[in-house]
């Protein structure tokens, strides 16, 4: 799993692309705080890895997860990681 950032010199805005790797599943979805917990799908690659990227307004921390073939992922190369209580576990977090 990876995160890379881009932070635009024109604007207060950071192009996060969020990556995982996994090859056998059929669907990967990105839910955060960032999409209103609303799956934004990711494109699987030809090596088996799941990419997106996302548009983050600078000088904040969003909370996310993986979805992976209906089954929340935290990702390993997140910031942090925040306690939900609504989901009685952790959240993975990045900041910009």
């Amino acid at each position: 799993m990876a995160i890379s950032k881009q932070y635009l010199k024109s604007k207060p805005v950071c192009k996060v692309t969020f990556s995982i790797l996994a090859e056998d599943a059929k669907k990967v979805g990105l839910v955060g705080s960032f999409n209103k917990w609303k799956a934004t799908p990711l494109k699987k690659l030809k090596n088996g890895t799941f990419k997106g990227t996302v548009d983050l307004d600078t000088g904040n921390s969003y909370e996310f997860k993986y979805v992976v073939d209906g089954a929340f992922v935290n990702d390993d190369a997140a910031d942090a990681y925040a306690w939900n209580d609504f989901a009685a576990a952790d959240n993975s977090v990045v900041n910009v």
